[in-house]
């Protein structure tokens, strides 16, 4: 399956397609391997406990530059949008911890609890639409459409700005991933980064209740965020907030599929809601690998080293398959406990957004199971299409047809 004497190719279809028995062979053969991403090199951790250390150690860092002396990007960015790559997920401490701070507040549970009934209505209408058809497309149609609306209202994006705003949502969403990055790069940023400087114009001239205006304002200590840091929070919200909430609900509801028991189990008793959430970010959570983390000297796992200045992906889907760590780890048990998954990191860079991704995907699976008696693929099950997008597990739809309560 693995060749031990090449690297891994991340970005290949074989491995999108059959990405959890690759991910058992490295587990038991290959713990820690070379792989690449379109021409970068990098290494990549499979069990459980070294996807924690590559995390949570100190000895590996996120700012390239700090590490190699470079740039922070393994690849050029055009000059325009270079400090795009400036932002909190690419940072360490202080830097890191300074903008974590100033974005926090917007993340606080209380101001999450405060979007539930907006988030709730939403899916409601949304799924009133979906069951007027006979056939619907439900990433597009319900999954997408929740996440996009919610950050857009965190941001303050206007009504009027709203379909321009969700335009850039997708375009960002479908164009970061194989080649097509290169366009995205190359113009769809730079068309999103200028009308991102729009809405921030707009709330200077006009501050509202949202983050955007929020961060305008200076923090207790004078600290506040500049133009260029705030375009880089709004893009992070869209790449990484939107994104693991669109493919968390895609995933759930194929996994759910694929898994009537559990489904007619969750329908009887949804109280239980809560835990089947944290098993579809174990069993099929969107986010495969984190960011890349580099060896700030040499490190030596499981008898090899990874030199200084190496780029480093732990996958987190490998780590949430470790039957040292999860009992039967390939059956899905929307009850399980414990349940440690790894599904958004761990340590300084755990997921900002991991409680406002829970809410939404409870709510989007309430909403789904409590207006409908059956679900039904549209397609044959092996009709469905993975992303071959390295780091990510991607379904590219789920049509199905949806039968009314």
């Amino acid at each position: 399956m693995i060749d031990p004497s090449k690297p891994l190719n991340l970005a290949s279809k074989e491995l999108a397609a059959d990405r959890f028995a690759y991910y058992a062979y490295l587990r038991e053969h290959l713990p820690v391997h070379r792989a690449r991403i379109l021409g970068i090199k990098l290494m990549v951790t499979a069990r459980y406990e070294d996807c924690l250390t590559v995390v949570k150690d100190d000895r590996f860092l996120r700012n390239r530059a700090t590490v190699t002396g470079g740039s922070r990007m393994p690849f050029p960015l055009p000059k325009g949008i270079q400090f795009l790559a400036e932002n909190m997920i690419n940072s360490d401490d202080p830097e890191h911890k300074r903008l974590r701070k100033l974005v926090q507040p917007a993340f606080a549970p209380k101001k999450i609890h405060a979007l539930e009934e907006r988030v709730m209505q939403r899916a409601h209408g949304l799924l009133d639409e979906c069951l007027a058809e006979p056939e619907v497309d439900l990433q597009q149609a319900f999954a997408l459409p929740i996440p996009a609306r919610v950050i857009g209202e965190m941001v303050g994006v206007s009504d009027d700005d709203m379909d321009r705003f969700q335009h850039s949502v997708r375009v960002l969403s479908q164009g970061l991933s194989g080649w097509s990055i290169l366009r995205t790069v190359a113009w769809d940023l730079r068309k999103t980064v200028e009308f991102m400087r729009e809405i921030i114009a707009k709330k200077k001239a006009d501050p509202g209740d949202d983050l955007i205006s929020t961060l305008l304002e200076p923090d207790e200590e004078g600290d506040k965020l500049t133009d260029d840091e705030l375009v880089g929070l709004i893009f992070l919200l869209i790449v990484a907030g939107y994104e693991t909430t669109v493919h968390l609900i895609s995933n759930g509801v194929i996994t759910l599929l694929d898994h009537p028991d559990e489904m007619a189990r969750l329908r009887e008793n949804p109280q239980l809601m809560g835990s089947a959430v944290e098993e579809i970010l174990r069993f099929a959570g969107p986010v495969h690998g984190t960011k890349m983390n580099y060896a700030n000297e040499d490190i030596e796992m499981r008898g090899v080293v990874i030199p200084k200045g190496t780029a480093c992906m732990p996958l987190l889907g490998s780590a949430n398959r470790d039957d040292s760590v999860f009992e039967d780890p390939d059956r899905f048990d929307i009850a399980r406990d414990p349940n440690k998954h790894l599904s958004f990191s761990q340590g300084k860079h755990f997921c900002l957004g991991a409680f406002l991704a829970r809410m939404e995907a409870k709510i989007a699976f309430q909403v789904l199971l409590e207006r409908t008696k059956a679900i039904d693929l549209a397609v044959g099950r092996d009709e469905l299409k993975i992303a071959p997008m390295p780091g990510w597990y991607r379904h590219v739809g789920v049509p199905v047809k949806l039968h009314a309560a």
